[in-house]
């Protein structure tokens, strides 16, 4: 990282912050935040940033501790406190960024919220945003006028990981839904690439109208085949569990889930009978404490640190940062 370039991470992201701080060979740069009555607070670098480029890492998931709501503020203030203290270039990186499922109208006056939280982010001066496996690629884009988006798909580092976990099976590749399956095709190619074998493909039918889920067709072949339902993210579990039963009765031998955010807890119906075999997720979000043990067992996590420092590395240095994102 060239030395006119600086590394934070906010609280709530330190532990992801520190992973890619690690990988990227440097210290994260200090900082302070404080709290006030009635929920107000303010953090402050403890740094010089004059003409300085400087990074941010904060993932917008809400917790226990504070709220999605909570996140973005507390990383928008700072952001803006990094430009009127002369930062010259303030790039925000958030793993998981809120309101992005939240990308079109589907009821009449509708908001929009993430193109609302595009305008937040260039209101205080955001050069750049970075996150990873994003709900709709193409709404995240093009709802930045004047920051630069960068969307990193974690397909390529998900392959790789399953590569070993899946060797010599006969693979097929699931969407549980239609808005997912540009998400699913790009993982398989990845899955192609590395395997030098082909994978086959399927797609699961959904609907969903006032949050009731509907629609049972299921297309694809995966009949003696280990069935790979990728997915941005995971909350209920109910989108991976009605794919999951269609693959099974389209004759798949097994199921394992992937998802790039693991936003579920112990209430989730992944731990019912039924379930996938193993559950692949990225760290992007750090997973709740109170996850069953049989969960625990099914559980694989991936780290997304490296491919987050590599390319803010490049960022830094002036390289392009293509090769790191696979395109389908």
């Amino acid at each position: 990282m060239a030395q006119d370039s600086v590394l934070f991470a906010l609280d709530a992201s330190k532990a992801f912050g520190e992973k890619v701080a690690l990988a990227m060979g440097i210290g994260l740069a200090p900082h302070e935040e404080r709290e006030f009555e009635w929920g107000e607070h303010k953090a402050r670098p403890l740094c010089e940033v004059a003409r300085r480029e400087v990074f941010v890492i904060n993932s917008l998931h809400g917790d226990a501790g504070a709220s999605a709501n909570d996140k973005l503020v507390r990383l928008l203030f700072f952001i803006g406190a990094l430009k009127d203290a002369g930062a010259d270039r303030v790039t925000a990186v958030a793993p998981y960024l809120a309101y992005s499922r939240k990308d079109r109208r589907t009821k009449p006056r509708d908001p929009v919220g993430s193109r609302y939280v595009a305008s937040l982010f260039e209101a205080v001066g955001t050069d750049r945003i970075i996150t990873l496996d994003v709900h709709n690629v193409s709404a995240f884009e093009n709802a930045f006028r004047q920051a630069t988006a960068i969307h990193l798909p974690l397909a390529r580092v998900f392959a790789a990981k399953l590569a070993d976990h899946l060797a010599g099976q006969d693979l097929a590749v699931v969407s549980p839904d239609a808005g997912g399956n540009k998400r699913a095709e790009l993982f398989r190619h990845e899955v192609e690439r590395i395997s030098g074998q082909p994978v086959s493909k399927g797609i699961m039918e959904k609907h969903r109208s006032s949050g009731v889920v509907s629609g049972e067709m299921f297309a694809g072949d995966v009949a003696g085949k280990t069935a790979i339902i990728v997915d941005d993210l995971i909350s209920s579990g109910g989108t991976i569990m009605r794919a999951c039963r269609a693959c099974r009765r389209a004759g798949a031998q097994s199921v394992i889930a992937v998802a790039g955010h693991a936003m579920f807890g112990s209430e989730s119906v992944l731990f019912e009978s039924g379930g996938p075999e193993a559950i692949f997720v990225s760290d992007t979000v750090p997973l709740q404490k109170d996850l069953p043990r049989p969960g625990g067992t099914r559980l694989h996590i991936v780290d997304a640190a490296p491919l987050v420092a590599d390319v803010l590395a490049r960022l830094t240095s002036g390289e392009p940062v293509s090769e790191l994102i696979p395109y389908d």
